[in-house]
């Protein structure tokens, strides 16, 4: 141990002991560490052990029987439908962030207003927002349960998670950058697509990782929108199940607890690579 070491280490023994409660607090963040990496390495290793041993060619036929309890057409489904949501909520979302941190006036009450029905939103429960698509997309558009009612019900209700998370992104950009910009001649637009999105583009990336991740995960709004037919669909209009929902119908039936664990396991190998693949490509785009 060097002698920047061994000074380093007394003066912070030095400082636990004229103030005891800051011990306290550094042992009870590295506990709460120590205790969500473990369950987070608890859950993943229990999901393997029961996953790998039950994958078979089986679960991957093209077409589901109750025999095989293929998961491709639920594989085909959710790729659909996340693209689909995406499509719709990244848009809107980084859109309305830009205009309410760039263009709307500091101190409006109606950015106010919007910002809190956002927090609000974010937090209602999935099944309200599956009871919406119902009565909206479903029952009242005529849609009746299909990949396009369930797109549009998760595209609602990931909205707020990237409208806030592009927000705070954008809000994290020094205005510095801005002023340099606008001293230089450049428009407003020209400023926000050349030098305000770039070092934003991390943020606005890790919101739609998390949107990724509740659109794959979820059950409870697809259930009432989107439907569980185990097919491929033909189209948007044709009802559809996703892993998730394809997981919790196994699990519901009682019959095929196995097929459910393979299920989960190729799920959360989903939802890591997905998380890779989007970090690195925000570090691509870092550098660049």
């Amino acid at each position: 141990m060097s002698n920047i070491n061994k000074r380093d280490f007394r003066q912070k023994i030095n400082t636990y002991k004229r103030n005891p409660v800051s011990l306290i607090l550094a042992l009870l963040v590295i506990l709460s560490a120590v205790i969500t990496a473990g369950i987070l390495l608890f859950l993943i290793g229990y999901i393997l052990v029961k996953g790998i041993p039950n994958l078979s060619l089986d679960l991957f036929a093209w077409e589901y029987t109750t025999k095989n309890v293929s998961m491709t057409p639920a594989i085909i489904n959710t790729i659909i439908m996340t693209l689909l949501s995406l499509l719709i909520s990244v848009p809107l979302g980084v859109g309305s962030a830009i205009y309410l941190v760039e263009y709307a006036r500091r101190g409006n009450k109606l950015v106010a207003v919007v910002r809190i029905t956002a927090e609000t939103l974010s937090g209602i429960p999935s099944i309200v927002y599956g009871l919406f698509g119902f009565l909206l997309f479903v029952v009242a558009c005529g849609w009746n349960y299909s990949i396009l009612a369930g797109a549009m019900t998760l595209a609602i209700m990931v909205l707020p998670l990237i409208m806030r998370t592009t927000e705070e992104a954008l809000k994290s950009v020094p205005d510095s950058y801005r002023e340099g910009s606008f001293g230089l001649g450049a428009g407003r637009l020209r400023t926000v697509i050349r030098i305000v999105l770039p070092p934003a583009i991390p943020g606005i990336l890790a919101g739609v990782i998390l949107s990724i991740g509740r659109i794959v995960g979820e059950t409870a709004a697809l259930i009432f929108t989107a439907g569980t037919v185990a097919k491929a669909p033909k189209g948007l209009m044709s009802s559809g199940r996703t892993l998730a929902v394809h997981m919790y119908a196994l699990l519901s039936e009682g019959l095929y607890t196995k097929q459910a664990y393979a299920t989960a396991l190729v799920l959360l190998v989903a939802v890591i690579g997905i998380n890779a693949i989007s970090n690195f490509a925000a570090k691509k785009l870092t550098k660049e």
